[in-house]
């Protein structure tokens, strides 16, 4: 009975928006979001935070093969699964990651004769648009939802969106998802889940989507070259928090330049090269506004209750992973 409902949900919700994808049922649809599996050596950097063993969602985009997911699902993997509705697991390589997006791309060792999603345009989506919101598994693991919100989003791993989605009814196996559109198109890759203070009905569980709009510029580049060529943003290896506007240090990177410059956790930044810092958004904002990958980043803290300047050579966070591509 669900399964019929679903269908029954986002056929109307396609027929709201036109014939583009007009010849496919929902199931038809659903069978380009695809189960991923990743295994990670133990040394991986991102083993300890993330584990060596992963599984989430990605969406099939081309007809080779290629699947986009959430870039934490795969970054440093060794080995990669992707299982399409069939439910017969195949061999995948890593192909590409963007941090400041937070994009993955892996390509399967065959394609899987699934016709590939098309990309929409998450420019468009405003709050209160209605979306669905998939995992692999076909339309049992579909749900309708609605945009509660397009806002930036701080991440405190060093990572910015200037405008994320926020979705909601809340959806529990959310990385690597697929938010989908009335006309059946992509609008972005499940991230996160969290929690969102709305006037008039307090705290609302939600899922963070980041925007599909972000990923046809880096395309080319992550397929070609496993990164953007664009100049890569300073990397100071730290977790932070934001409370009531301040920045406290939670977590050093072993290895990382903030450990090396003897930055500890429990630290309260003040400022970035004098000048002073109101937020997580603006604290990385400052750190990017110094220069790229490499510059010396110039801070002022308090410790205890003494106050330090520290000055932290960035850098490139993409050379401190394990990013080995393989080809199949």
């Amino acid at each position: 009975m669900r399964r019929r409902c679903l269908w029954i949900i986002f056929a109307v919700l396609i027929a709201w928006n036109g014939p583009a994808y007009a010849d496919q049922t929902a199931e038809e649809i659903l069978k380009a979001v695809v189960k991923i599996r990743s295994i990670i050596p133990k040394d991986a950097h991102t083993a300890s935070t993330l584990g060596t063993e992963r599984e989430g969602s990605g969406v099939i985009i081309d007809s080779e093969g290629l699947v986009l997911t959430i870039g934490y699902l795969i970054v440093e993997a060794e080995a990669i699964e992707v299982t399409g509705i069939e439910g017969k697991p195949v061999s995948a390589a890593f192909v590409g990651y963007d941090h400041h997006t937070g994009f993955g791309l892996l390509r399967t060792e065959k394609p899987l004769g699934v016709r590939p999603i098309k990309l929409g345009q998450s420019s468009t989506v405003k709050t209160g648009d209605p979306v669905l919101i998939a995992g692999h598994g076909g339309t049992d693991k579909a749900i309708p939802g609605r945009v509660i919100s397009r806002k930036e989003f701080a991440g405190y791993w060093e990572y910015l969106l200037d405008e994320a989605i926020f979705t909601a009814p809340a959806y529990t196996n959310f990385g690597g998802a697929a938010l989908i559109s009335p006309d059946g198109q992509l609008l972005g890759i499940g991230s996160l889940f969290s929690q969102l203070t709305i006037t008039g009905l307090g705290s609302i569980p939600c899922n963070i989507f980041v925007p599909i709009d972000l990923l046809p510029p880096i395309l080319s580049d992550l397929k070609t070259l496993v990164h953007s060529r664009k100049l890569h943003r300073p990397w100071l290896g730290i977790n932070a928090e934001e409370a009531h506007g301040r920045i406290f240090v939670t977590k050093i990177t072993v290895g990382g330049p903030a450990e090396k410059a003897g930055l500890q956790p429990g630290d309260l930044i003040l400022s970035v090269k004098g000048k002073t810092v109101n937020g997580l958004a603006d604290f990385y904002r400052k750190i990017w506004e110094v220069g790229n990958a490499g510059v010396d980043v110039p801070l002022n803290l308090l410790r205890g209750i003494q106050i330090h300047e520290i000055t932290i050579r960035s850098a490139d966070r993409y050379k401190f992973l394990l990013l080995k591509p393989k080809k199949i």
